[in-house]
Formats: C-alpha cells, structure tokens, sequence
C-alpha cells in the first residue's frame, strides 16, 4: 500500500515534466515525425517527451525550493520502454517544476534499453538538454556477447554514439562477436521492449 502511494504521488508530481512538449529525453531517439510530402496526411509516432515518466520506490522526499524530488529505496524508472534500477534517485527540475532537467542514480545502478541494452555502474547521469547519459565507476555495457567497460562510458542518445574511457588502473575493453542469427533476410531483428529482454 505504501508503494503504491508512493508511485501515485510521484506520477502527478511528474507527468507534466514529460508532457510538456519539451526535448526528448534520455532513452528516446530523435524524434520521428517527419513533414508531410504534398497530397498525403502525415502519421507522427509519439516522442518519447510525451509518454510517462513512471518512478516506483520505497520512499519519495520533494524540496520545492531547490526543484529537487528524491526516491530511494528500490528504484525502479520506467520510460519509453526503458528501464533503470537504482538505489536511489534524485530528479532535478527547472524552477517551475515543469521539466526534468537532470537526473542521478547511486547505488546498484542498472539501466535496460528498449533495445535491449543493459548497462551497469556505480553512478548514472542524465543531462535531458543533450540527451546524455553517464555512466561512472566500473561501467559496462552489453547486448548479447558483446560488450564494451571502462570508468565512464558516455552515451548521446539523439546522435547514438557511445565514448568509452579508461580510468588510472584500468584501460577500456571491449568484446565484440559476429552476430549469424541476429538477421534474416538482410533485416535486423525486430526491438523488443526491455521488459522482455533477456539478461
């Protein structure tokens, strides 16, 4: 009961921050409506800016002044058919409440992509104003076999370009295998929704 309140309450506080027509966020892609060519009606998918932001957690604590909303206790953030877990998160938003602006995740820190992505670190980063996500300290990333880690691993989601770096001790690795079965008929396979990925 306590956990249902909890995630009630976070979702009215939050809903207009992802409805408000704002720059999408940090597990969509650029958006996908495109101009209508001459005689034809255009179809338009929703960005991902439109569609909830839903925080499920054990405990939720808001300070109005400084536009900050803090969850912890088994975070569990879904979006977009994305998917990040966290100890804890911190939500930044602007002065009037009306937009995340940036978010920190601390603590078992595991983010799942609607393509079936899942990354993991100590601290996780999202700056909503480049799409940038961040991920710091023993930082990996994989989807299937293959998989790339370092100290921080920045990933711009709108130019979908990824830059790993190696800390003092540590260079950055990455394995990569030949995918046979992951095609058919010269088409990638299908996404998934991250629910449904295997991990």
């Amino acid at each position: 009961m306590k956990r249902a309140a909890t995630l009630l309450a976070s979702l009215v506080l939050l809903l207009p921050a992802v409805s408000g027509g704002q720059p999408a966020t940090k597990t969509s892609a650029a958006p996908t409506s495109q101009p209508a060519a001459s005689g034809t009606a255009s179809k338009t998918q929703p960005s991902a800016n439109s569609l909830p932001l839903t925080i499920d957690s054990d405990k939720m604590e808001r300070y109005g002044k400084a536009s900050l909303v803090i969850f912890s206790g088994n975070v569990v953030a879904r979006r977009d058919n994305s998917v990040q877990y966290a100890d804890r998160l911190e939500v930044y938003m602007d002065e009037k409440g009306d937009r995340v602006l940036r978010t920190v995740s601390t603590g078992s820190v595991r983010i799942i992509t609607k393509d079936c992505r899942t990354g993991t670190a100590q601290r996780a980063e999202y700056f909503d104003l480049d799409q940038r996500v961040v991920l710091i300290g023993n930082a990996r990333v994989w989807q299937d076999d293959n998989v790339v880690s370092g100290d921080t691993i920045t990933i711009y989601v709108a130019e979908d370009r990824t830059i790993v770096e190696g800390g003092k001790q540590e260079r950055v690795k990455g394995v990569f295998y030949s995918q046979k079965d992951g095609k058919q008929d010269g088409q990638p396979a299908p996404r998934r929704a991250a629910e449904a990925c295997t991990n």
